[in-house]
């Protein structure tokens, strides 16, 4: 379940929306009255949904969403007169009055996307830097070198062996490397 921040300037506001929320199994984790609360609360979270008003007591919703995480959703609650013309894109709107099915429905499909998003980007592979890369080339080139391996057999080797011991791909390199250059240095000897 996705981590909820409820920003309302009127308290009472926030206080009846989270209320509402926690009855239905939602885990609001802040209840803000500015938008500099629910940016420092959402600093302190990986990702989550903001529920909020239109105006804050110090900023308005476009300004809260725009300096909000790329990992944070918004769901604005107010007179669709208000947002009509000016909705971001990527947010969604529910007009007042609110109706608590409505509320609970959206927020739900809300969780769920972002519950997706989180397993797609753990699915995708991690992108590595210029320097990951060269020790990685480095360590199939001692393999190759020292074991008479092709490139596709070294790169196999290094991912077996990081399956086996449970490291990541950089982490196998660098012991490969460390071990070769030990076995080098101490009896001029092969690794496989």
């Amino acid at each position: 379940m996705a981590n909820i921040i409820v920003a309302f300037s009127k308290p009472a506001d926030a206080r009846s929306i989270k209320s509402i929320l926690t009855k239905n199994g939602f885990q609001v984790v802040a209840v803000c009255n500015s938008g500099a609360q629910t940016l420092a609360q959402a600093e302190d979270l990986n990702s989550g949904i903001v529920v909020c008003g239109y105006r804050l007591t110090d900023m308005l919703f476009a300004e809260l969403h725009e300096y909000l995480p790329a990992e944070f959703s918004m769901l604005m609650v107010s007179s669709p007169s208000r947002w009509m013309a000016r909705m971001p894109e990527n947010m969604i709107c529910l007009p007042t009055p609110l109706k608590v099915h409505d509320l609970v429905d959206t927020l739900e499909t809300m969780s769920e996307a972002q519950a997706y998003r989180r397993k797609s980007r753990r699915r995708q592979p991690r992108q590595r830097n210029e320097e990951e890369r060269v020790l990685i080339a480095q360590a199939k080139n001692l393999l190759m070198e020292r074991n008479g391996m092709t490139e596709e057999e070294a790169h196999r080797y290094l991912q077996k062996c990081s399956m086996d011991s449970g490291t990541n791909m950089l982490e196998t390199a660098q012991m490969v490397m460390s071990l070769m250059n030990n076995v080098s240095t101490e009896k001029g000897g092969r690794l496989a």
